[in-house]
């Protein structure tokens, strides 16, 4: 009798089963990291912002984090181009 048992074919439920438990995550090993947040606070008025690249500009008080210049290109103008 303990030999039918090891004959007897898996229901499809027991390979789903079995399936789930084996099949690895599609990206890769997930990687724990500990959550951050990268913010940056205006020095003229205290403000804090979510970091963002090309942030140029306090949105409350106007101070320029950092002085940008237009030049013309071939589809960009000096003027503002939104």
């Amino acid at each position: 009798m303990g030999e039918d048992k090891e004959k007897r074919t898996l229901t499809y439920l027991e390979r789903l089963k079995q399936k789930a438990i084996s099949q690895e995550n599609y990206g890769g090993e997930v990687k724990a990291e500990e959550a951050k947040m990268e913010v940056r606070d205006c020095p003229e008025c205290g403000a804090g912002r979510a970091f963002r690249r090309g942030l140029t500009a306090c949105a409350y008080c106007g101070f320029k984090f950092m002085n940008t210049r237009l030049t013309d290109g071939v589809h960009i103008k000096k003027e503002n181009n939104s």
